[in-house]
């Protein structure tokens, strides 16, 4: 009885770890919704879709003009040019400018039209990207799911384990209670139990780290139960070879479709780059006006004789030169007036000739055409990675199948000799040592079974993720 309550308070706080937090109960298909929805590394690629959307349309965009304006007021004082006169003056004056300036690039040697087609192979490469992004979060949700659910099957085997020693050991106990049977059978068992203790323990740890893991992947705060759902678990024959898988890897994953998109965007720039051979050509126009607060309008109001100041004499007299004066008023002009009186204008088209620029566009071609290569290097490296990972996990694959065979027969068998030897055991027949080797012998081989089995999932799913398949 002492056991039983000291087994029961072990898995209540090994639980209790488990249930202090909110659970949430997942099926795969729910784990992996989530995970498209809350994993930082898709929404990392997916904000650099975003920079590349709009790095594209820019560019797309600078095949408009340019138009500017400009405004500007201010006071000036001391010695100045009037903008109204163009005259020099040496007193204060309140001025403005205002201007309209267009630009339209005609040619230059088709830089614009490369850097479009690059930012689109970039922006496109991109997509494929967050693709392969979202590919890569299924398939590691996908294999934390399922190791969930092998650390749940083994730490059930450790609890059955248990269960089956308890019994062995209340049989024992009462035995020795009574003075019948070997006390050191009694010891033997209980240590039996401290070992089966041990395993349970270590399978609790190891399923809570399984749970962080897809945890992490989902990027949730709730402890997680998964559900087992409608798993083909027994292993089989894998249908495809590794150089079938491969060839399909190269048709449908998108991280070879985005390496084929980064090699055409690095092409292009190659072309962008030459453009700085090719003479340019561009529209300009500009409207222009000006304000002066010392600009006045005289208007006429009439006219009177005045004096000149010289004299005519006649015989012994001296009379004074007259003469007819227009009269004028002076009156300000008004701020809006000016600007529209002063308006001037002009367009024309300006061409620029490279002739020479200290190499610059000879080493730009040359860098761009080395950042190709780097770009096909990455490309192969990456086709060599694959295809070795590929030919590693169908390896791997191909020796869990045969494991998982080997040791499903091994259970077969160890499961009739505990049989036998527990029946020799209860008898009397055998001792205490042949049934403990017995039942190890066919509790590790459950162990090894279940982990054939999980494994044989994990590899068919990994080569599937290969294949382009969803999971």
């Amino acid at each position: 009885m002492f056991q039983k309550i000291t087994f029961i308070v072990l898995i209540f706080i090994s639980v209790s770890g488990f249930t202090q937090e909110q659970v949430l109960e997942l099926s795969l298909e729910e784990a992996i919704s989530i995970g498209l929805e809350n994993n930082l590394d898709v929404k990392s690629s997916e904000l650099r879709e975003s920079t590349s959307e709009l790095e594209f349309k820019q560019t797309r965009n600078s095949r408009l003009p340019n138009l500017n304006a400009n405004y500007n007021y201010g006071l000036n004082n001391g010695r100045s040019i009037d903008p109204f006169t163009n005259s020099y003056i040496d007193e204060e004056l309140n001025f403005s400018n205002a201007g309209l300036n267009l630009g339209l690039n005609l040619f230059n040697g088709f830089e614009l039209r490369n850097r479009i087609q690059r930012d689109r192979f970039n922006m496109e490469a991109s997509e494929m990207e967050v693709q392969q992004a979202r590919q890569e979060m299924v398939l590691n949700v996908t294999l934390a799911y399922f190791q969930v659910l092998n650390n749940t099957d083994l730490l059930e085997l450790a609890k059955t384990r248990r269960i089956a020693t308890l019994d062995q050991l209340e049989r024992l106990e009462t035995l020795n209670e009574e003075g019948e049977g070997n006390p050191a059978n009694y010891t033997d068992i209980r240590g039996q139990l401290a070992n089966d203790d041990a395993s349970i323990t270590d399978a609790l740890n190891n399923l809570k780290a399984s749970k962080l893991e897809l945890r992490r992947l989902l990027n949730i705060e709730a402890d997680l139960v998964v559900v087992a759902g409608q798993f083909d678990m027994e292993p089989s024959d894998y249908e495809f070879s590794a150089d079938e898988v491969f060839n399909e890897s190269l048709e449908n994953l998108a991280t070879f479709k985005a390496g084929e998109l980064r090699i055409e965007a690095a092409k292009e720039n190659v072309q962008v780059s030459r453009s700085l051979y090719a003479p340019e050509i561009s529209l300009f126009a500009q409207l222009n006006t000006n304000y002066s607060s010392l600009a006045r309008l005289f208007n006429e109001t009439g006219a009177s004789i005045v004096e000149t100041g010289e004299f005519v004499n006649v015989g012994d007299n001296s009379y004074s030169v007259m003469e007819e004066q227009t009269n004028f008023m002076e009156e300000q002009i008004p701020y809006q007036d000016q600007l529209i009186n002063n308006l001037n204008s002009n367009i024309g088209v300006s061409l620029s000739i490279p002739i020479f620029n200290g190499f610059r566009a000879k080493n730009t071609v040359a860098l761009r055409k080395i950042e190709l290569e780097e770009q096909k290097v990455a490309y192969q490296r990456t086709k060599n990675e694959f295809e070795q990972a590929i030919r590693e996990a169908y390896s791997d694959m191909k020796t869990a199948l045969n494991r998982y065979s080997i040791y499903k027969e091994q259970v077969s068998a160890y499961s009739e000799s505990f049989r036998v030897n527990e029946i020799r055991f209860n008898s009397g027949v055998s001792n205490i040592v042949e049934y403990i080797i017995s039942k190890n012998n066919l509790d590790n081989a459950r162990i090894n079974l279940s982990n054939a089995r999980y494994e044989y999932v994990f590899r068919t799913k990994i080569l599937d993720y290969y294949r382009g398949l969803s999971i």
